[in-house]
């Protein structure tokens, strides 16, 4: 039986390494040890970044609704547990949105919040 050496595998492995570190700096973009190192930094800090960038929008979302709530008089807090009194179940995303945009409406659901208040 022939022998078959893996060099057109090898090869076809450190292509796909060197295309995924494409653009970056020096060795990281030409040898192949050194982007290998990199690609596998870079993906582990993608994977982070897509579950980092969901509590950063939570946050930004809190901020507007704490702004606008304590512009009628409401702290966060006294603002969130009045609408739930008042069994209004509406997600943060949507309430910034009324915030930013529909300033009567957030008005309105900052009256029916302080009215459920305990």
């Amino acid at each position: 039986m022939a022998r078959i050496k893996g060099g057109m595998n090898a090869k076809k492995k450190h292509n796909r390494v060197l295309k995924l570190a494409k653009g970056y700096r020096g060795a990281r973009s030409k040898q192949y040890r050194v982007a290998k190192q990199a690609v596998m930094r870079a993906l582990a800090s993608s994977y982070a970044g897509r579950k980092e960038r969901k509590r950063q929008f939570r946050r930004l979302w809190i901020a507007r609704i704490n702004a606008a709530a304590r512009m009628n008089g409401l702290s966060y807090s006294k603002f969130m547990y009045g609408l739930k009194n008042a069994g209004v179940d509406m997600n943060r995303k949507m309430l910034s949105e009324m915030a930013v945009n529909d300033a009567e409406g957030f008005k309105t659901l900052a009256e029916l919040a302080k009215a459920n208040l305990k």
